[in-house]
Parts: C-alpha cells; structure tokens; sequence
C-alpha cells in the first residue's frame, strides 16, 4: 500500500562544482510505503544527499541556462524525485544614436535610412522570466531518466507576454527525445549576458530532434549526433515555390575536453542539410544542399579569467548563425532573370571574455561580426552584406539567488551596396532565481 507517511524539509549536504559554487537546495522527502515512519536519521541524511547529487549530476551549465532547483520532492528511496525551479528576470533597455528594431539586440534589425522613429527607444521588458519542471527517475532498465520542460514569456507576437513552450524532452542511455537546444550549439561558447539572443555569430535556437551523445576517456572526449526538424528560410518567386521538407538536419560534433572539472574544452561540429523547393515551372521537386562547420570552445586561464569563441563557415544554414535566422537567406533566385537558384555562403565569428573578480562580481566583453556572400546575380544593392555585434558587461550577486547587471552594446548592419547605420544600447537588470 502506497501511503504519504511524512515529509520533511532540510538543507542537504553541499557540493562544489567546477566553479566552487555551492548547491544547498531545499529537500522534500516523501515516504512511499508504511515502514517509512520509522526512517532512521541516517537513512533519511543518506536520501538527502542522494537527490541533491541527481540535480548536481544532470545540472546544465552554459549560456541563458537557468540554475539549479531550490525545491526538490523526492521519494525516500530515491526512485523519482521531482524540481520546480526557474527566474524572474526585469531588463531595462535604451537605445541611443540609433535602434535596433526588436527587444533584443539584432544587427540585421538595424534600419539602415534613419527617420524620427528610429534613433532612440525604451525597452522594459520581463518576457525572458522562465519557470522550468525537472524530473529524475532511477530505473534498473533505462538508468536515470531526467524530464525536463521548460518556457518563457515569448509566446505571441510584438511584446505580449504570451508562454511559449521552449525545450520538452526526456533523456536516457545518451539519447535525448524532444525540443531542445540545437546539437550545432555549444552551450559553453558564449558569456554570460542581459542580451537574450547574445552575440550575433552564435547560435542558441531550438530544434525537435533525436539525439544521442556519449563521452569516454573519463570526459575528455566525447560526441553527439542528432536528426532535427529543419527550418528553412529562403527567398521563393515565380518559378520557384515553398515546399515542406523531408529529411531532416543532421549536426554532429566532437569535443576535446580538460582541465579541473574537465571546464575547457574545444569543438568542432558539422551540419548537414537536404533543402527542397518547387520549381513550378517545369513541375519538378529541386533538392539542394547545405552544409555548416563550426569550431568553438571556452579555456579557462587561471580561476580568474577565460575565454569564449566560435567561428562558424557554410551553405545555406541561416537557422545556424544568430543574426540570419529568419532572414530568408538559405538559398535565393537569380534576380535577373529569376531562373536560376542558388544555396547562399555566410561566415561568422565572435570571441569574448571573462574576469571573475570574485565570487560575486564578473565582468565580460567581447566582439562578434557575421557576414553574407556577395553575389550580384543573386543578391540586391539593399540585402544584408556584413553585422557586427560589440558587447560589455558587469553583473553582481546581491545574494547566492539575486543579481544584478548592466550592459553595453553596439552593433552595425552593412548592405550590398555599402549602405550602413550603426545602433547602441545600454541594458540593466535583476533576476531572481527560485
């Protein structure tokens, strides 16, 4: 007979991670079964300590990661356990000797023909709060099973703040099933920012796919391969029309890692894509290929400081480059005579880094650009040629749950025809973790 005897709450013993940050959650323990009312203090201590290592284990770090949970339900043999956690973050934003035109900072979105509405703007903005379910089940078959589902407030359109489902998936045995982070990413290439979608050469979107990772050599090395939903975003006319798409997007990587808490690491990554489009003309399917490679990383030099890079090179995969995504790019018409299609070359970069005066404060800066193949059968004098993404930062911890941070952006946009216009932005923020 299954039968909730007791709960209890009490801080659980603390780890350190790589970064000597401490974890000392909040446990509920639920008995499952009648002799649970007699659980010995040892018993109970040892459950304790054993839910907190499930969270620190599976605990994913990197860039717009939320942190660990501080409320955690789990039974007192440990089987399941379940963790409500998230943020509540409030951006202040200004725009200043030019905008760029979306709540986050997006060199493609600057407007290159300056007017009255597009030289300064206010942004306060509390979209990006997240509140996330996580789920852990030890199991003789499968192992530990962690679910997670998590959302923010971006749902909709304009600046509602409608929820909006961002990664669903379950994980076991190296697989991961659902809507998570893109394979392509490297969570760990990029800095801490008040920017949601950070530097433009990086990547962080989502993607439903099917993934399988594992490491060896004691985590020094490890690979991952996964079949997602693609998304293409290309220019259509005519002759040439939008078709829904049959294979999916196949990232894969490799990654060298070392270091205390194997916290460097480099990587290299790969994506393949098969494209299709209509030409209605001669009523025939067209098949196009593209295809992405990456090498990024971060490298700890010392406790106090460490570096962030990825450069990123390819065919037609814009849903892979920050400030593309969206753009239509991945393959356009020959705009001469419309006859002809072509997948379209794009290259990016950025490079930041990281000074940890203490435990509590840190402050980065870096710069990003990303830049378009110039084509003039296949580009206009008014499309997109070159973004550069320049950033600095400072953030504090009022407490091990609060902080605080300000930032300073600038970004450019360049076109064909070597039209630009630049924007600035000065950012603040307090976010709370639960």
């Amino acid at each position: 007979m299954v039968s909730i005897l007791f709960a209890t709450t009490a801080s659980a013993q603390r780890y350190a991670n790589s970064a000597q940050e401490e974890y000392d959650p909040t446990v509920y323990l639920i008995s499952v079964q009648e002799t649970d009312a007699v659980y010995d203090c040892c018993n109970k201590q040892q459950a304790l300590s054993q839910a907190t290592q499930d969270y620190l284990d599976t605990h994913r770090f990197g860039f717009q990661q939320a942190e660990r949970p501080q409320f955690i339900f789990s039974t007192s043999n440990n089987k399941f356990s379940l963790a409500l956690g998230g943020y509540v973050a409030m951006r202040a934003s200004y725009d200043m000797d030019g905008i760029s035109d979306n709540r986050d900072f997006v060199p493609y979105d600057i407007p290159i023909v300056e007017n009255y509405n597009n030289r300064q703007q206010l942004i306060m903005d509390a979209s990006t709060s997240r509140v996330y379910l996580k789920s852990i089940a030890n199991t003789r078959a499968l192992g530990r099973v962690v679910i997670f589902m998590d959302a923010d407030f971006r749902g909709g359109s304009g600046r509602s703040y409608t929820p909006r489902l961002r990664s669903a998936y379950i994980s076991f045995l190296g697989f991961t099933l659902g809507r998570d982070i893109t394979t392509f990413c490297d969570l760990q290439a990029a800095p801490r920012m008040i920017d949601f979608r950070g530097p433009n050469a990086y990547n962080y979107n989502f993607a439903t796919m099917i993934r399988y990772s594992f490491s060896f050599a004691d985590d020094v090395l490890s690979m991952g391969v996964a079949a997602e939903m693609p998304e293409v975003s290309a220019t259509y006319n005519y002759k040439f029309l939008e078709m829904r798409q049959r294979i999916p997007d196949i990232p894969v990587y490799l990654q060298v890692a070392w270091g205390p808490g194997r916290s460097s690491h480099l990587r290299a990554s790969a994506v393949f894509r098969n494209m299709y489009v209509r030409n209605d003309v001669v009523h025939e399917n067209k098949k196009l290929f593209g295809w992405g490679a990456q090498l990024s990383g971060t490298i700890g030099l010392g406790p106090w400081f460490r570096l962030f890079m990825n450069g990123v090179y390819g065919q037609g995969i814009t849903p892979y480059i920050q400030d593309l995504t969206g753009s239509g790019l991945d393959f356009v018409p020959d705009n001469r005579t419309g006859e002809e299609i072509k997948v379209m070359k794009m290259w990016g970069w950025q490079a930041s880094g990281q000074i940890n005066f203490s435990r509590r404060m840190s402050l980065s800066g870096g710069f990003s650009m990303v830049e378009m193949d110039r084509d003039d059968a296949f580009t206009f004098a008014n499309e997109y040629k070159r973004g550069t993404y320049i950033f600095g930062n400072i953030f504090y911890a009022l407490t091990p749950r609060c902080s605080i941070g300000a930032e300073y952006l600038y970004g450019s946009r360049k076109n064909m025809n070597s039209a630009k216009n630049h924007a600035n932005r000065v950012s603040v923020q307090l976010q709370y973790n639960f």
